[in-house]
């Protein structure tokens, strides 16, 4: 018999954020929200106050077109807050802006709703599991035709999942548990993992099924001309320029998309693309401005729409040896030293929400973990403490350069800098483009001669695993971190026996454990969660930002099928 997943419960996820009004102020000792050295400022405490909105105020209620052959004729222009990768083969896509494209073109075996909860797509329903968790029977839809005209069968979806570990791309890590997958007949196929995997059936089973044959033929060309069977098919694309699709007619599944055509251009300047906005120059842009937010939101032809993410932003120190960070109480000292909810309200009010784990807000309401306890933990901005811990275990003429992106994170490392020193620390900062970021930290050995902090974002999922691993397992170092932290005997033990487990009792207790040591240990300080947010003018109808990134525009579901009126 199909099932559900178990052992978690299936609540509704609650999504609030920050808003107040903008300003780039850096602030002194003691004037930070007019409190003085004592003041901790408990995140937890940031929930209940008066500056807090709801994303869910700016998600609209179902709209219906009052022309429904009108509707089917009209095109969308959509433009993305950062340069595609230009990877738009799932299997070797490990790019957001790629995966947004991809996301219409494919149909997944699962999907996520806006609960971020996988539902059956391909599949008929959710698998018969057998051998203790470590195999899963899917039966999928007959008659589902790709792009081509090709058949979807039960070996597509196999080389769905076994592609990315055969051919080594970058999202390996996420299939490399599958030991063996067998295709019974054309539409029902057998999945033995090598070991139980507790994420597989909150998260890895949503695979996005493209054709093996047509795929295998020649893969780099199918990356710039990719085949799905999804609601949108490929139509004409030029590097670094735009992507277009158009709706597939003989799409298998309901509802068909309203939109006839949608048009994918980026424009990375925030200025520029907001203007393009107001000016009628696009009928979407992706990720509101923090800084452009009250004037959208005063302009009358314009909506904002707003769903929280399962994103975390770190900050991340050098746990390496001869890194002054490589001392808990010098990452203390750093911790206590500002205020990360003054930071938050202060440069990304009406875009992210300060969080006190390691894994999202979304995450954790989908697991029993102990919130208030970890409230209590998180270090909270006190200058007097800082001053103390670094006095007493900062290396003698220690001058830590922190790394970060050249966007608001910048402003992130700016603002601790500053306030180290105030206390007599001095704190150098370094910004550069995104992708040589990257290389140079996160995918580097951490020498500490280069940084001993950098700040970037992960986004993950419902399961705990999507963050613990990459960001702290000791498998990941320099290939996802560039941080490593050896930590307690058991830690990295921890970690990978609830990854290895079914048992959902004993994963929470695992992950219980490895995440209270973060936040007492801090080799990362959790920072905030990043909303996804689009603008959109007044007749785009019936838009409904999804939680996961790669989803939007979310153009097509049971729950929003979006049109652009003339």
């Amino acid at each position: 018999m199909a099932r559900r997943f178990s052992g978690v419960t299936r609540r509704r996820v609650l999504a609030s954020g920050v808003a107040v009004s903008a300003g780039l102020v850096a602030g002194c000792i003691g004037e930070e929200d007019g409190a003085g050295p004592a003041d901790t400022d408990d995140v937890g405490d940031a929930e209940e106050g008066d500056d807090i909105l709801d994303p869910e105020e700016y998600d609209y209620d179902r709209e219906e077109p009052d022309d429904e052959e009108a509707a089917m004729a009209s095109s969308l222009l959509y433009t993305q807050e950062l340069e595609r990768a230009e990877d738009f083969d799932p299997v070797v896509s490990n790019d957001a802006y790629s995966m947004q494209v991809a996301t219409l073109i494919y149909d997944g075996l699962y999907e996520y709703d806006y609960d971020l909860e996988l539902q059956p797509k391909v599949a008929v329903d959710y698998p018969e599991v057998e051998r203790d968790g470590t195999r899963f029977l899917y039966e999928i839809h007959e008659g589902i035709e790709f792009h081509n005209g090709d058949e979807l069968t039960a070996s597509d979806v196999a080389h769905s999942f076994t592609a990315p570990v055969e051919e080594e791309t970058p999202n390996i890590g996420i299939y490399d548990m599958v030991e063996e997958t067998e295709v019974i007949d054309d539409y029902q196929l057998q999945v033995d993992l090598a070991h139980p995997y507790g994420p597989w059936e909150l998260s890895t089973q949503g695979v996005s099924i493209v054709p093996e044959e047509t795929r295998t033929e020649d893969r780099e060309a199918f990356n710039e001309n990719p085949i799905g069977s999804g609601p949108f098919q490929w139509v004409d694309f030029a590097h670094g320029e735009f992507v277009e699709l158009e709706r597939f007619d003989d799409y298998w599944d309901e509802p068909l998309p309203y939109v006839e055509e949608v048009r994918f251009e980026d424009n990375v300047d925030d200025a520029s693309r907001v203007s393009d906005l107001l000016a009628g120059g696009t009928d979407a842009i992706g990720d509101v401005p923090n800084d452009d937010w009250d004037e959208l939101e005063g302009e009358d032809d314009i909506r904002l729409h707003v769903a929280e993410s399962p994103s975390v932003a770190y900050i991340y120190f050098n746990c390496n040896e001869g890194a002054g960070t490589a001392d808990p109480n010098v990452r203390r000292g750093i911790a206590h030293s500002f205020s990360m909810l003054d930071y938050v309200e202060t440069f990304l009010n009406n875009a992210a929400i300060p969080i006190v784990t390691p894994t999202s807000r979304i995450t954790n309401e989908l697991w029993d973990f102990p919130i208030e306890e970890w409230e209590e933990t998180y270090p909270g901005y006190d200058p007097e403490t800082a001053q103390e811990l670094l006095d007493e275990h900062a290396p003698d003429d220690w001058n830590p350069t922190f790394i970060a992106p050249d966007d608001e994170r910048a402003a992130l490392a700016e603002r601790v800098a500053t306030r180290m020193g105030e206390i007599g620390y001095d704190m150098q900062v370094q910004t550069m483009d995104f992708g040589t970021m990257l290389d140079n930290t996160i995918y580097s050995d951490g020498d500490p001669d280069d940084y001993e902090l950098y700040v970037v974002g992960w986004t993950g999922g419902p399961d705990p695993d999507q963050y613990l691993y990459s960001n702290f397992h000791e498998s990941q170092e320099s290939i996802n971190q560039g941080h490593f932290y050896e930590g307690s005997e058991d830690f990295h033990d921890n970690i990978l026996a609830a990854r290895e487990s079914a048992d959902q009792d004993e994963r929470e207790e695992l992950y219980t454990e490895v995440i209270t040591e973060i936040i007492e240990e801090l080799p990362a300080m959790p920072a905030y969660t990043e909303h996804n947010s689009m603008a959109t003018q007044d007749h785009v109808m019936d838009v409904h930002v999804h939680p996961q990134m790669q989803y939007n525009p979310h153009l097509v579901s049971e729950d929003g099928n979006v049109w652009v009126e003339d």
